[in-house]
């Protein structure tokens, strides 16, 4: 993640989201979301790498405390991975930790196998993918 002065910056791979600027770029090309949808987007990409549970970013998002049965994270999560799927190809930016959240970190999608695999920019190896369900 990279900082500046006047207005917070977050980089991964080929998107960067401008959450001062209200703005995504995927590939320098301005992603068409939800004020909602860019502050879930951006909740998720400050805390790159880490679990952050649904409450939490519930909270962080619709400034309330998580109902019970409420399913928008869940909606909009399913709404921003649609999206950057289509902006960038190949790449999956959203994983679901069944039972304690979701975790922000570029890595190649399920889909992209073969050799186009082992040279993709965000490979770290073989290893198992979180199903969400709403594939």
């Amino acid at each position: 993640m990279e900082l500046t002065h006047e207005s917070e910056v977050i980089r991964a791979g080929d998107l960067e989201v401008r959450p001062v600027d209200h703005l995504a770029l995927a590939r320098g090309r301005a992603l068409s979301l939800s004020v909602r949808e860019l502050d879930l987007l951006a909740a998720l990409a400050r805390r790159q790498g880490r679990i952050v549970a649904r409450d939490e970013l519930y909270a962080t998002v619709w400034g309330a405390p998580l109902r019970e049965q409420d399913r928008s994270v869940d909606v909009y999560v399913h709404k921003l991975r649609s999206k950057l799927a289509r902006a960038i190809p190949g790449c999956r930016f959203i994983h679901t930790h069944f039972g304690f959240g979701y975790r922000f970190e570029p890595e190649p999608s399920a889909d992209f196998v073969g050799e186009d695999r082992l040279s993709h920019p965000f490979y770290k190896g073989d290893h198992d993918h979180e199903e969400d369900g709403f594939r």
